[in-house]
């Protein structure tokens, strides 16, 4: 798990790419990020969707390809990425780092 301390300034060049991530509905969300036909982000997603039968989660799955190039090249080897208000979180994970980044979330709201 990357605890990165460039992540507010990386959500906000992601919203300033894709303004519509930008809503307030969106700020505390966590974004998946992948593209189509990324066999590892349909595998994440299923990760996810399985963490979510135990922790009421919500997320956005984000295209990269719906970025600018520079930004989209920053993902393009390491999708499927999880983007929190807080943290970032390259595959492969799982269920249990999935649990973890979601308690760290909550410590840190605290």
């Amino acid at each position: 798990m990357d605890n990165d301390n460039n992540i507010t300034a990386l959500r906000t060049r992601m919203m300033a790419a894709k303004p519509s991530l930008g809503g307030s509905d969106d700020i505390n969300k966590w974004w998946l990020l992948g593209t189509s036909g990324c066999h590892l982000c349909d595998i994440a997603e299923q990760i996810i969707a399985q963490f979510q039968a135990v922790q009421p989660i919500t997320y956005q799955h984000v295209d990269i390809a719906d970025f600018d190039e520079p930004l989209m090249l920053e993902f393009a080897t390491t999708i499927p990425v999880i983007i929190t208000p807080a943290k970032r979180l390259n595959y492969p994970f799982s269920v249990m780092d999935l649990q973890q980044l979601f308690m760290s979330s909550q410590s840190s709201d605290s």
